[in-house]
């Protein structure tokens, strides 16, 4: 089966010059990471020191515990011990993955706005800033991961595809796509990924990793969640909440919280699905999950986000009560009149 792309094609060779003009390349990723952005990053870090290339990643947040399995994430380093001014200095290029938004760089913001050379953005988000960036993006790529491996395979610099690439990248490609569950999938989806399989990644293994290896925590946790998950507009959405004293009692930490949204679309009739966390330093951050009509995005952007029409996020320092009903509303106010009472699209 074919499918129609709208999208006009990324200019591949324009990054390729890029790539070879520059030397020391500075590659960073959005907040709370990943797998997407996570597999991306150490995926073109490693393509790029084959090339010869002076390669350091600097992110803002730790890296998941689920996914330091990846070869090269204990070479990840992170702002607040990043002491290397003149290092950062002499950058050519800083390559952002996964985002083009200033709120999920966070506090890298600083050094991409002083950053006097290149910066390179490879992205699959439909929304987005200009942060002053040669922008490569694709928001039909089901993955940032997706178009790292294009990026890859028209660099035409002799690059091998080698199992601790294809292996970080099929962590992004199967993480972004809910285990290629979501509608994002496409039959070019597992063309790459058998490429991948081909040049080494081991599905079960990684399976194992990301799925297997939860801490008590963690189950401790989405045990807590979905005991008080609530069912709003006639049981088409799924309201659930993630205080910190919830983290404190289930003994779980900040990024144990990934994908408990996704938990809450398995109770029959949810066609969509909200989930607040709140944070130490304040506020809550927000996921917003779509299985019909409703554009994630767009409810996403009321709220100062962004991300994809499935699925997006947001951050907001209302207090609770308040922001659940506000964000009860907007999903009511994007869903009317497609969702109805029988909690089927119309």
């Amino acid at each position: 089966m074919n499918h129609t792309h709208t999208q006009p094609p990324i200019d591949w060779a324009k990054f390729a010059a890029i790539i070879r003009q520059a030397q020391r390349f500075l590659l960073t990723v959005h907040v709370r990471p990943d797998g997407d952005c996570i597999g991306s990053e150490l995926a073109m870090a490693a393509v790029l020191r084959r090339l010869g290339k002076d390669v350091r990643l600097l992110n803002a947040d730790r890296v998941p515990p689920d996914l330091r399995f990846l070869d090269g994430a204990d070479t990840i380093e992170y702002l607040d011990t990043f002491d290397d001014q003149a290092w950062l200095d002499a950058v050519d290029v800083i390559m952002v993955l996964d985002t083009i938004s200033w709120a999920q760089l966070g506090p890298m913001k600083p050094i991409l706005q002083a950053h006097k050379g290149t910066i390179v953005v490879i992205d699959h988000h439909a929304n987005g800033d200009d942060i002053g960036a040669i922008v490569f993006s694709n928001p039909e790529a089901e993955a940032a991961g997706r178009l790292v491996f294009e990026a890859v395979q028209h660099l035409n610099l002799d690059v091998e595809m080698t199992p601790d690439i294809a292996t970080a990248l099929y962590t992004a490609i199967a993480t972004d796509t809910g285990w290629f569950r979501f509608s994002s999938v496409t039959d070019q989806t597992f063309a790459v990924i058998a490429e991948l399989i081909r040049a080494g990644a081991r599905p079960h293994i990684i399976y194992n990793h990301l799925y297997e290896q939860a801490s008590a925590g963690k189950i401790r946790l989405i045990g807590r969640t979905l005991a008080k998950v609530e069912l709003h507009l006639d049981g088409t959405l799924a309201f659930a909440s993630i205080m910190l004293d919830d983290f404190a009692q289930a003994g779980a930490i900040s990024s144990d919280s990934e994908d408990i949204v996704n938990k809450t679309l398995a109770i029959g009739g949810t066609q969509m699905a909200v989930i607040v966390v709140e944070q130490p330093d304040g506020g809550f951050k927000i996921s917003f999950r779509s299985r019909c009509e409703v554009d994630c995005s767009k409810v996403a952007a009321k709220f100062g986000g962004g991300g994809h029409r499935q699925a997006a996020g947001a951050s907001q320092n209302l207090p609770y009560d308040e922001l659940k009903t506000i964000l009860i509303a907007a999903m009511r106010q994007d869903s009317e009149p497609r969702v109805s009472t029988s909690g089927r699209t119309s």
